[in-house]
This record gives structure tokens, sequence and C-alpha cells, in this order.
């Protein structure tokens, strides 16, 4: 059996397994990376942000019935779905993630980056409501991880 480092603080003992993990883990993150950085972005001339929070999510539940749909349920919803994700991959990768408060400082660490560059380049803005819609969503894979592995061991 073929003995390797790379992976001794992940959840399963599988080479295998892990690289398979690993392998949907970078193409999940260039997946990201593109319709977070390149994809129909505007690039305005100054800052946006919102350093409020619930602000903007207070705004789109309040307004729902006066914007479009699409825009509302992408904002609220997308910014939940997409980071699921994050919520299998880091605790099956590194078991300390399978602790809520260290995935959502994880979590919190890395959007609040994404969220600065976004705003820096001005292909997007800061948006505090961002950061917490998608720690939802990492939490929410967090849930879905730990009842994936109850019911494994339960087999």
């Amino acid at each position: 059996m073929i003995r390797s480092n790379v992976y001794k603080k992940a959840y399963s003992k599988s080479i295998l397994f892990n690289l398979m993990l690993t392998v949907a883990a970078l193409i999940y993150v260039f997946i990201m990376f593109h319709l977070l950085l390149y994809r129909d972005r505007f690039y305005g001339a100054g800052y946006s942000y919102n350093i409020v929070p619930l602000h903007t999510i207070k705004n789109y539940i309040y307004y729902r019935n006066h914007m479009n749909w699409n825009i509302w349920f992408t904002n609220i919803f997308g910014n939940i779905v997409l980071f699921i994700p994050i919520g299998i991959f880091a605790p099956l990768l590194r078991v300390k993630y399978r602790n809520p408060i260290r995935l959502a400082a994880f979590t919190i660490a890395w959007i609040a980056i994404i969220e600065l560059i976004q705003m820096l380049t001005h292909v997007g803005s800061f948006d505090v409501d961002d950061i917490i819609l998608n720690t939802v969503g990492a939490l929410l894979g967090l849930i879905f991880t730990h009842i994936m592995l109850f019911v494994y061991k339960k087999r």
C-alpha cells in the first residue's frame, strides 16, 4: 500500500478517495474563481461596498416584489448554494474543519479576501452580506457532511 503524509489530516485514509476529492475541490475552486472574478462583471470606476451586516439581505427580502426575480434569487440563494461545497471539501480534507467554528472562520477569511479583491479590482463589490450568506452555505455543507458520515458509519 502506498503511504502519503499529504492526507494524514484528512478524514479518509484512502489515498484514492482523497486524491479524487482534491481534484474535485480544485475544479470547484477554478469554477468559483471564474464566477467570482471574471463572469459578466461590470468594471466600475469607484469602489462599491457594504459593511453593514444584513443591509443588503434585508433590502432583497423587503423589495423582492419590486426587482427581477433572477437577481433576487441569485443574490440570496446563489450565495448560499455555491458555497455548500466548502462545507464538504474542507472537513473531508482536513478533519479540523469538521468543527463549525473553525469552518466558519476559514470560510469568512477566504471570502473576505475574495470580496476585497473584487472591490479593489473593480470587478464587483465588497459586501459583508455575501460573506454571511457564503458562510451559511459552507455550514449547510458541513451539516450535510456530518449527516453523510453518520449514515456511512451506520452501514
